[in-house]
C-alpha cells in the first residue's frame, strides 16, 4: 500500500512541475546595442522649426549623431598647410559647438514630412562655407575642392571700412574699426555687426576682431547669415534650402524654387545667380556635390538642375538697390 501511495505521489509531482514549465516563458537571449533599432522622430513630438510651427516639419537630435570629426577632416584636410592663412584655427568641436546653438531653430537637424533634411542641409552650408574660404585655386593644381577653410576674413581687409552712416543711430561705427568679411561666411557692413551681436550677446560692433580669435564664434555668425534673412521680404537659407518657404507668384515667374540653387540667390543674388552658368555659381555647386558623396549622402540626392542652379533666377533683391 505503502508503495502504491509513493509511486502515485510521484506522479502527481512530476505531473505539476510539467505543466508549470510549459507555463513559464522561455528566456530570450538579450539583443546586442549594435543591432537595435535607431531611434526615429515622432513629428507629432518635435517642438517645431523655427519659429513656423508648422504641421509637417518638427527638428529633432544632434549635429553630430551624423556627422563626424572624420568627415570634418576630410573635407577640410589641408586646412592646417603650411599655404593656409588660418592655419590651426578651424576644428570639429568648434562646428558642433556653433550647431548646438542653433539646433532650437533646426538648423542641421529637421524633417519635413518625415524626410530628413539635416545632413544635405549641413553639406549645403559648408558648401558656401568651402567656397568663401578656399584658397584651392591658387595653391593646388589637384583636389581644389579639398582646400577650404584655408582663412577666417577677407584678405584685402584694408581697403573698405564697410561703414553705413544711416545706421549711425542703432549700429553706430567704433573709431578705427573696419567692418570688412569676417568668418567662414563672412558678413560685412555694421549693422550686420550690430544685429549679430544682438543674437549671440557679443559685442561684436565695437570688437569684430573677435570672429578672427574665436572659432566657434566665427561659425554661430556664419550660421546666424544662414538661417537668418539678412534682407527685407526675403526668405532665409535656411528656409529655402529644407523647403519651409514657399514661393510666390512673382517667385515662380523669376524662377525662384526651394532647394540648393536659391540659396545662392538669398546670399549672394545677382552677383552670381541669373547670370548664366559662370565660375562662381559653379565652383559653389561642385563644392556641395563634393561634400554630398563625402558625407555618404550622394550627389544624386542634389536634386533636378531647376532646383540645384540659380542661373536663370532672378534676384530677389537687385544688388544695386542696396549694400550686400
Amino acid at each position: 500500500m505503502e508503495y502504491k501511495w509513493c509511486v502515485l505521489m510521484t506522479t502527481v509531482l512530476i505531473l505539476l512541475v510539467f505543466v508549470n514549465c510549459v507555463k513559464l516563458p522561455l528566456a530570450r537571449a538579450p539583443v546586442p546595442p549594435s543591432r537595435l533599432s535607431p531611434k526615429r522622430p515622432n513629428p507629432k513630438s518635435c517642438p517645431g522649426c523655427n519659429t513656423l510651427r508648422r504641421p509637417n516639419c518638427c527638428v529633432d537630435g544632434v549635429v553630430s549623431d551624423y556627422f563626424r570629426g572624420s568627415q570634418f577632416e576630410n573635407m577640410f584636410s589641408n586646412r592646417n598647410s603650411l599655404e593656409a592663412h588660418a592655419k590651426g584655427f578651424w576644428d570639429y568641436h568648434s562646428f558642433i559647438s556653433a550647431a548646438a546653438h542653433y539646433q532650437p531653430h533646426g538648423f542641421g537637424i529637421t524633417y519635413i514630412n518625415q524626410s530628413f533634411f539635416g545632413a544635405k542641409e549641413v553639406a549645403a552650408f559648408l558648401a558656401h562655407v568651402g567656397t568663401k574660404t578656399s584658397c584651392g585655386y591658387r595653391v593646388a593644381t589637384k583636389e581644389p575642392l579639398a582646400w577650404s577653410l584655408c582663412h577666417n576674413k577677407e584678405l584685402n581687409s584694408n581697403t573698405y571700412n564697410y561703414c553705413d552712416k544711416r545706421y549711425e543711430n542703432t549700429y553706430p561705427c567704433a573709431s578705427g574699426v573696419a567692418y570688412y568679411g569676417r568668418g567662414p561666411l563672412p558678413i560685412y557692413w555694421n549693422y550686420n555687426y550690430g544685429e549679430v551681436s544682438e543674437e549671440l550677446k557679443v559685442d561684436l560692433l565695437n570688437h569684430p576682431e573677435y570672429i578672427e580669435q574665436n572659432a566657434t564664434l566665427a561659425f554661430q555668425v556664419a550660421i546666424w547669415r544662414w538661417i537668418t534673412p539678412i534682407k527685407e521680404n526675403q526668405p532665409s537659407a535656411h528656409e529655402v534650402f529644407i523647403g519651409t518657404w514657399k514661393p510666390t507668384k512673382t517667385d515662380i515667374l523669376a524662377k525662384r524654387v526651394p532647394g540648393f540653387g536659391t540659396t545662392m540667390n538669398v546670399l549672394y543674388g545677382d552677383l552670381v545667380c541669373g547670370q548664366g552658368h559662370n565660375e562662381s555659381m559653379n565652383n559653389i555647386i561642385s563644392h556641395y556635390l563634393y561634400y554630398l558623396d563625402l558625407m555618404g549622402i550622394g550627389q544624386e540626392e542634389a536634386g533636378s538642375h531647376e532646383v540645384l542652379s540659380c542661373d536663370k533666377q532672378a534676384a530677389f533683391i537687385p544688388s544695386s538697390s542696396s549694400p550686400p
